[in-house]
């Protein structure tokens, strides 16, 4: 155990060029590696890249776009000069903390995916493992915080914050009342930084161009896999085209002849937390289905192999996590710490009783919620598992030849529950 909590205080140097040139035919894209002269405490300087990889012992490195114009088939792609996490500076970094290290960055980057769709209020994002835990809107921005930091306190705990507005004194008091790896924001107001700064250990950034995060939905980037053979797939990254009510499609389809519709239209506040939904789907790994309710998710299903199972995982957690959400507003403690004070006897059964009994009466916050799927439910099973829980309305990709079902599952259900579909799907790997 002391050997890997010291491989995961080393910091790496790494052997990657300071330059890489890549070719596109007679275009070509020249990326410059990004370090940084981190002050040490007797004053001088060490100029460091990332601390390392996905794990300790791999080495890692970023890169910023420095020159050239990509033009392939008529596409806008991202243009030197837009830098975010890769142009990150050292005045950037308002306080290091531990160093960044890849997985730190690459959250930061998939929570501006995410909230380059959410500019239009207040919005925060909190992530783990390169998936949201907890995203929602807010009247302001610690209200932002709050009610994402709600969706799921576990998985929060040692999370990235990504922040839309300004961080001021009221966000600062909430983020420092939770341990957090990374916090993110365009700007921090007068005070702030005197209260993240308490937590030692906490990377605090700085990315100005948030306040231009929207600017970034007409842009592509080439995203790049890299094979177990040394091959490279090449991609367009994905463009989220669901941004109004008008981009949805009336959900219907035909079997033997037969057509199907659904009979209740989606209200305002539905097509609102689709549209939301949608935006958060761009940013969670496939196969994923997600529960959101008033611009704010309830459980986020992720990275499963069936739709069926992620759309249970995903209710199971939201019972998980309204729980323990319950248990704190009540008892200042979380739900397994609950558990730990029963077993020593220092508080009654009774009070995990109550707050199951509460989890379960208000089926983990579910009712009244939009379930959102990233592509077609192959057979209305899928759809079946967010109607039990009391599903308001239903957004997905449509096109399978079995949509009749998910239709018909929508049309049976009391009350009867909406459905729309993008026409596109939102795969993430």
């Amino acid at each position: 155990m002391a050997d890997l909590k010291k491989a995961y205080s080393t910091i790496l140097g790494d052997h990657f060029p300071l330059e890489i040139i890549i070719s596109f035919g007679e275009q070509k894209l020249t990326y410059h590696k990004r370090t940084w002269a981190i002050p040490q405490p007797d004053g001088s300087t060490d100029e460091r890249g990332l601390r390392y990889g996905e794990n300790p012992g791999q080495e890692a490195a970023l890169y910023e776009l420095v020159n050239g114009n990509l033009a392939l088939g008529g596409v806008e792609y991202i243009k030197p000069g837009h830098g975010l996490v890769s142009a990150l500076t050292v005045a950037d970094m308002p306080q290091v903390g531990k160093h960044p290290g890849k997985i730190n960055l690459t959250d930061v980057d998939n929570g501006l995916n995410i909230l380059k769709y959410l500019m239009d209020k207040p919005a925060a994002v909190i992530l783990k493992h390169n998936n949201p835990c907890g995203a929602a809107y807010g009247a302001s921005l610690a209200d932002a915080f709050s009610r994402a930091l709600r969706c799921d306190r576990i998985a929060a705990f040692g999370g990235a914050v990504v922040l839309n507005r300004s961080c001021d004194k009221n966000t600062a008091e909430l983020l420092a009342t939770n341990y957090l790896e990374v916090v993110c924001a365009p700007e921090y107001e007068a005070g702030s930084l005197d209260i993240l700064q308490k937590a030692k250990n906490l990377r605090i950034l700085r990315l100005s161009r948030i306040d231009r995060l929207a600017e970034y939905e007409k842009f592509r980037f080439v995203d790049f896999k890299s094979l177990i053979d040394g091959g490279i797939i090449v991609q367009q990254s994905a463009v989220n085209s669901i941004r109004s009510a008008s981009d949805l499609q009336v959900a219907t389809a035909t079997w033997q002849g037969k057509s199907y519709a659904c009979e209740r239209q989606p209200s305002q506040g539905e097509i609102a937390d689709m549209i939301f939904g949608w935006a958060i789907e761009h940013g969670v790994t496939s196969n994923s289905v997600l529960y959101v309710k008033d611009g704010c998710t309830v459980g986020i299903g992720t990275g499963e192999q069936d739709r069926v199972g992620v759309a249970e995982i995903a209710v199971h957690k939201a019972y998980i996590k309204y729980a323990d959400m319950l248990c704190f507003d009540r008892h200042g403690i979380g739900y397994a710490d609950l558990e730990l004070q029963i077993a020593d006897g220092k508080r009654p059964p009774a009070a995990k009783e109550e707050i199951d009994a509460q989890t379960q009466a208000d089926r983990g916050g579910l009712p009244g919620s939009v379930m959102i799927s990233d592509a077609f439910f192959p057979f209305r099973d899928g759809a079946d598992v967010g109607i039990r829980q009391g599903v308001a309305a239903i957004l997905q990709a449509g096109g399978s030849q079995r949509d009749f079902e998910t239709i018909i599952a929508c049309n049976e259900a009391r009350p009867q529950v909406a459905m729309m579909y993008t026409g596109q799907r939102s795969f993430k790997h």
